[in-house]
């Protein structure tokens, strides 16, 4: 193979065989379960890395299943975001991603940065509540439940939340395991239907773990519980801030 090939045929790895396929990717039917709770502000400030700021000490920890993506299949995942601002502007910050499929955990962090990780998460209605539980290393780290569809939520609104801007922090080292790529990735959610929103009474537990430490941002009180249902496409990234810059 000439270099001339490397070069043109170079998307992601292996080169001859990428673990996944260039986008746009478009999801159907994706479904979230978010609990939005209060949590200890010092324990935020240690994660959320500058220049982000906070005003409540909130996080947003997710369920989301996703059944139809384009390249990266029929999967599920949940994580923590955290609602805050970049020079003013309201969004959120992904903070911790466990997924359950490979094309998307190397496809996240890749392109955009998305902090994922190989772990067992499930999103199911039980009877009457929807619940979702997230193990790593065979050990249960996070479980969520929510009444089924108790109230309806103005869709509008649902849409409007969805549509602000999602940040990352996308680490790629280099071959001396020092940083070659340290940025802040700001990304949007596109062509985004809501099909369905809901909220209900909630209730979340989180387990200390060694390795995947969602535990490290404490429940102290559950502020909301809702269920969306939608079709959208993950937009691509951009860099709002590059800490190798200096």
């Amino acid at each position: 193979m000439k270099i001339s090939d490397v070069k043109k045929n170079a998307f992601a790895m292996p080169l001859t065989n990428p673990s996944y396929p260039p986008g746009p990717y478009r999801f159907v039917n994706r479904e979230f379960l978010v609990i939005t709770y209060r949590t200890d502000p010092a324990a935020l400030a240690r994660v959320l890395p500058e220049p982000l700021t906070f005003d409540e000490p909130l996080v947003k920890y997710e369920f989301i299943r996703m059944p139809d993506s384009t390249g990266f299949g029929d999967y599920t995942e949940s994580g923590q975001v955290i609602p805050c601002k970049l020079n003013g502007v309201a969004g959120g910050y992904v903070h911790s991603m466990f997924l359950n499929d490979d094309a998307p955990i190397a496809g996240g962090r890749e392109i955009w940065g998305f902090p994922k990780k190989l772990a067992d998460p499930s999103l199911s209605v039980v009877k009457d509540t929807l619940v979702g539980t997230l193990d790593y290393s065979g050990q249960r780290i996070a479980t969520a439940t929510m009444g089924y569809k108790h109230r309806g939520l103005d869709l509008d609104k649902v849409r409007e939340s969805l549509l602000a801007p999602n940040f990352m922090l996308k680490i790629i080292p280099h071959v001396d395991c020092t940083p070659r790529i340290c940025e802040l990735v700001r990304y949007y959610l596109e062509d985004l239907t809501v099909k369905g929103a809901w909220e209900g009474p909630g209730a979340l537990a989180l387990f200390p773990h060694a390795l995947a430490d969602v535990a490290a941002l404490p429940v102290l009180e559950i502020k909301s519980a809702v269920h969306i249902l939608t079709d959208l496409t993950l937009g691509l990234g951009e860099v709002v801030y590059d800490y190798m810059a200096d």
